[in-house]
């Protein structure tokens, strides 16, 4: 996690991706779809798990992390985490 919440700017505009092996690495990584907000919910989620801070950087947007945040499942330890960090930072109380 950064230090500083407002290093997540990643690009918000749709596009298709897949994610690298040590993200997805079950298996051929799907493709998906940005402009979709179930796909980007599914980047989201496995970017916060399982991504070290360059992915962080890359793949997630402030702004769209907190819109997103009602649809993401995370585990509850992850979820407490960011949720103490964006409260702390932007002063927004998310529910865990």
């Amino acid at each position: 996690m950064p230090d500083d919440l407002e290093e997540l700017r990643a690009p918000t505009a749709g596009g298709r991706i897949t994610l690298p092996a040590h993200l997805w690495w079950s298996g051929p990584s799907p493709v998906y779809d940005l402009s979709q907000r179930r796909d980007r919910a599914r980047v989201y989620e496995v970017v916060l798990q399982e991504g070290r801070l360059e992915d962080l950087r890359r793949y997630i947007d402030l702004d769209q992390l907190v819109d997103l945040w009602p649809d993401l499942v995370l585990a509850p330890h992850v979820r407490a985490a960011w949720s103490a960090k964006i409260r702390q930072q932007l002063g927004i109380d998310l529910k865990c």
